[in-house]
């Protein structure tokens, strides 16, 4: 690895370190400021050293060529919503050769987009003949799923309608599955079904990304007959559902109160040879916390771990809980020192309740070694302490 790559690399992993403060006094409150501003200004030169690391290291050939460090480093800056800096970083890539490449102008547009700055990356397509790069139906599209990353779903319609005529670029199936997806997102489902239902006419026919848009939508809003009746469509036309699909599907009847019937569904994917993931689990897992069945989001949590289908932040969010109010300390002990082991970052209130119900149930034991385990972690922002008992 080059020495332009390693800089960059540590300094983007490099985090400021937080001195902690024990005593609320006025000197210690205003250390507390002082810590706060000096951290924060430490945190700005970090941030604008890794920008000319970045641009210094962007003058290698073999640099521009790693997307994932394009990627890690915008989305901290976004995460950081300094976008002066993000704008610094990507407008400097105009001065290579790559930009007359249309992989890696779409690079930038798709960045632009990621960071919610979508008026950049519609400049940067506009400006692609001024740099030597033609425009076309890919990044066009690549324009389009910015607008979407950006939820400016209006302007992805808009831009739909008028920019193909404009700069001379022919629609694909994608363009329209994207604006498919705007319009769903922004609440228009009737002018979402009534492009699907138009792209037969215009000679394209919908694919699998296209069934699970609206289908999504369809069964996300209640509209199980409709959404049946894509259903039946979409086999017809020999489109195959996967996982995405029942997945799809299953919320929509947890949803409606249709446990039941999701867990026959499981059955069907099960007999189609249809790999259930986590969220396929975790729509069943929600159904039955709603309906505080706690044995079956029991058994259903231990068929999602003999899977070797691992548990997510969402699965955490629902069993601890539900665990907790059915006063089992112990399932929710166990919960919650899988999360930490799998760094999920759940809040704060979630670990606490659960360290105060165990102190309760006179497991201290367990309260401490979870106080501990948290305290020893460092991805948490938070300590926890044990409760004072009466």
């Amino acid at each position: 690895m080059s020495s332009l790559f390693r800089r960059v690399r540590v300094i983007f992993m490099r985090v400021p370190s937080k001195p902690s403060a024990n005593f609320c006094t006025t000197e210690a409150i205003a250390n507390k400021r002082l810590v706060r501003n000096t951290s924060a200004s430490t945190t700005e030169t970090q941030l604008q050293k890794l920008v000319d690391e970045f641009k210094k290291s962007s003058k290698s050939p073999r640099f521009r060529h790693n997307q994932s460090i394009y990627k890690r480093t915008v989305a901290r800056l976004a995460g950081a919503k300094k976008f002066s800096m993000i704008e610094d970083i990507l407008e400097d890539q105009k001065q290579y050769y790559n930009i007359t490449s249309q992989g890696f102008a779409m690079r930038l547009i798709s960045l632009y987009g990621q960071s919610g700055m979508f008026d950049h990356a519609q400049k940067v397509f506009d400006e692609l003949p001024d740099l030597n790069c033609p425009r076309t139906v890919s990044s066009f599209n690549a324009l389009l799923k910015a607008g979407v990353a950006s939820k400016k779903y209006d302007k992805v319609v808009e831009i739909f309608k008028e920019f193909p005529s404009r700069v001379s670029i022919e629609p694909d199936l994608v363009s329209y599955n994207i604006v498919i997806k705007a319009l769903c997102e922004m609440g228009s489902l009737d002018d979402a079904l009534s492009m699907f239902h138009e792209l037969e006419s215009i000679g394209k026919e919908p694919d699998l990304v296209t069934y699970n848009t609206v289908l999504n939508v369809l069964y996300r809003n209640g509209q199980f007959s409709e959404g049946d009746k894509i259903w039946a469509m979409m086999e017809s036309k020999n489109v195959v559902p996967d996982v995405r699909s029942y997945n799809t599907k299953l919320r929509g009847m947890v949803q409606d109160g249709r446990v039941s019937e999701a867990v026959e569904l499981i059955n069907e994917m099960k007999s189609k040879d249809i790999t259930l993931d986590v969220f396929s689990y975790n729509a069943l897992i929600k159904g039955f916390c709603d309906g505080k069945n706690f044995e079956e989001a029991k058994e259903w949590y231990g068929q999602l771990q003999k899977k070797d289908c691992n548990p997510d932040l969402v699965t955490y969010q629902m069993l601890i809980p539900l665990f907790f109010e059915a006063d089992d300390l112990d399932m929710a002990f166990e919960l919650c020192s899988e999360a930490i082991n799998r760094e999920m970052r759940l809040k704060k209130e979630m670990f606490t309740q659960v360290v105060n119900g165990l102190v309760k149930q006179d497991k201290d034991e367990k309260a401490c070694k979870l106080v501990e385990l948290i305290n020893s972690t460092k991805y948490l922002k938070y300590k926890l302490e044990l409760p004072v008992v009466d």
